[in-house]
């Protein structure tokens, strides 16, 4: 993507209702705003929560809310130009129960408050596979308790990815940790059994795993 068409999405984003960018210093140094009141302040319901964590270009979040309009979804990822796509269809479909934030996703304790969250996906993240690289990773144990600490008693966590190594990673972390795996599948797609909600929602980049014939992976976790 150009630096011109960039700077065009930014400048767009600022203009987007349902898009909040706020700076580190504003979570870090301050109470956030709308920390605790995204329901009550933002959405103006009491539906669950919902968060898809690093959300590229947001197809993920805007699928699952098309699906699921009882329920409210926040899509978080620090590279806005990529999620501008999301945010445009969710103005231009006028869906109410979507949103973007433009932040890093180990500050989401700053952004939500405890037990405020219903579920959590992760949907297809860089493995990090480099030993020096695994603090990166999405589901390492620090993350897991960033998302246990948002996420209600009830709350789930999604994993979707084409990694066998990332699926394999966080089943093994799991298992050590003692946290409950409730459903795993090494190939949604040639599996019966799984979820619409992971084989009838696809991403761009999905879409371009299936064309290689790469295995789609899922696994659906509750943090005790």
């Amino acid at each position: 993507m150009g630096s011109k068409n960039k700077l065009k999405r930014f400048r767009e984003n600022e203009t987007f209702h349902n898009v909040i960018q706020p700076t580190r210093e504003a979570l870090v140094d301050a109470e956030f705003l709308l920390k605790g009141k995204w329901r009550t302040d933002f959405f103006k319901n009491n539906n669950p929560l919902v968060l898809e964590l690093g959300c590229g270009k947001g197809e993920y979040t805007v699928g699952l809310a098309k699906r699921y309009p009882n329920k409210n979804f926040i899509g978080i990822d620090i590279k806005g130009a990529r999620f501008w796509r999301g945010a445009k269809t969710a103005i231009e479909d006028q869906m109410s129960n979507v949103a973007f934030i433009r932040t890093q996703i180990e500050l989401i304790e700053y952004i939500f408050a405890k037990n405020e969250v219903d579920e959590i996906w992760i949907t297809f993240p860089d493995p990090q596979i480099k030993y020096k690289r695994t603090k990166h990773r999405l589901t390492n144990a620090a993350f897991l308790k960033r998302y246990k600490t948002v996420l209600n008693t009830t709350g789930v966590v999604h994993l979707k990815t084409d990694s066998e190594f990332m699926h394999g990673y966080t089943i093994g972390l799991l298992h050590g940790l003692g946290h409950e795996i409730q459903y795993a599948n090494h190939d949604v797609y040639r599996q019966e059994g799984s979820p619409e909600e992971v084989t009838e929602i696809q991403t761009f980049y999905e879409e371009t795993y299936l064309a290689k014939d790469k295995a789609i992976t899922y696994i659906r976790f509750k943090i005790n």
